[in-house]
């Protein structure tokens, strides 16, 4: 088993690779008041992907603190293994979110 998933990590590593190696030619991105910038598209789909996962964690960051400065525990049924808490098996009502 450890060999697939290394197996599966060279694969995917040598796709990302021949995608950065057909994706060279010059992009150019056009920001606003007419300034822009040329960059190799592999390099301009990289830096689109990390600004997203940036974002994504900086607008997590509330959330956690919040979460983290509760400390709410889990519910004494969730502890017990009370079967009825179980996603569908509630109340007709409640969809979890």
């Amino acid at each position: 088993m450890k060999y697939l998933a290394w197996l599966l990590k060279a694969a995917i590593f040598f796709t990302l690779f021949a995608f950065a190696l057909n994706n060279q030619q010059d992009a150019t991105v056009h920001f606003f008041f007419g300034t822009q910038w040329t960059a190799p598209l592999v390099l301009v789909v990289l830096t689109a992907f990390a600004a997203g996962l940036a974002l994504g964690a900086l607008f997590m960051v509330p959330r956690w603190w919040r979460h983290r400065r509760t400390g709410a525990p889990p519910p004494a049924s969730v502890l017990a293994g009370d079967q009825s808490t179980l996603i569908g098996q509630g109340t007709p009502g409640q969809h979890g979110l």
